[in-house]
């Protein structure tokens, strides 16, 4: 099993990181989050991984820490939720605001994930509860905060500019989104106003 890769990022989008090590190039498909927390093009990145084996397609997924392998791993142990939606949730959650939600039985939080439907979000929450909620209760977590408003513009703006952009340019397409949206969405919505739609 491939635990962890370390070498020189050699380039990234908002959900994919190739990182060069040995003279090969490994495409980690990861959340928004991490591909904006390991650096930037040419800089040394390491991503924890997770390999995953399917009849139909062999992929890697990176991680910028191993808590949020460890949360990746969870939502995907729940029926219906796919790797796909897993990062989708871990780009809007930290791994610390995800277990509160879950152990807090917040399903409503993953509901506002663009994705998830109501029933995806209570068996989330059905089927990972006991276990999360005992990790919460020995480390001590504070209450969840909600991700909205400044918070989520925030996320979107570093997103964006480690892609490039000015904050200047940023600024002025956030300015004209509704604050209160995921900061996925904020950085969708702003990527297609950009001319610089990646999620295809």
């Amino acid at each position: 099993m491939i635990d962890h890769i370390r070498g020189r990022i050699s380039y990234k989008e908002l959900n994919l990181v190739v990182i060069e090590c040995g003279g090969v190039g490994y495409a980690c498909r990861t959340s928004i989050q991490t591909a904006g927390a390991v650096g930037r093009n040419d800089d040394e990145g390491m991503l924890y991984t997770r390999l995953t084996v399917r009849e139909d397609e062999i992929a890697l997924y990176g991680f910028a820490s191993r808590s949020e392998r460890a949360c990746f791993d969870q939502l995907t142990s729940v029926t219906g939720v796919g790797p796909k939606a897993a990062l989708a949730i871990l780009s809007d959650l930290t791994p610390d605001r995800f277990a509160l939600a879950v152990a807090g039985g917040d399903y409503k939080t993953f509901t506002k994930i663009k994705g998830i439907g109501t029933k995806t979000a209570q068996r989330i929450v059905l089927e990972l509860k006991d276990k999360v909620a005992k990790s919460v209760q020995a480390e001590g977590l504070p209450a969840a905060p909600t991700m909205t408003g400044s918070g989520s513009t925030e996320e979107a703006m570093a997103a964006l500019q480690v892609l490039g952009y000015s904050q200047g340019e940023v600024a002025g397409v956030l300015s004209t989104l509704d604050p209160a949206l995921p900061s996925s969405e904020l950085i969708r919505l702003s990527l297609q106003k950009l001319g610089k739609n990646m999620f295809g």
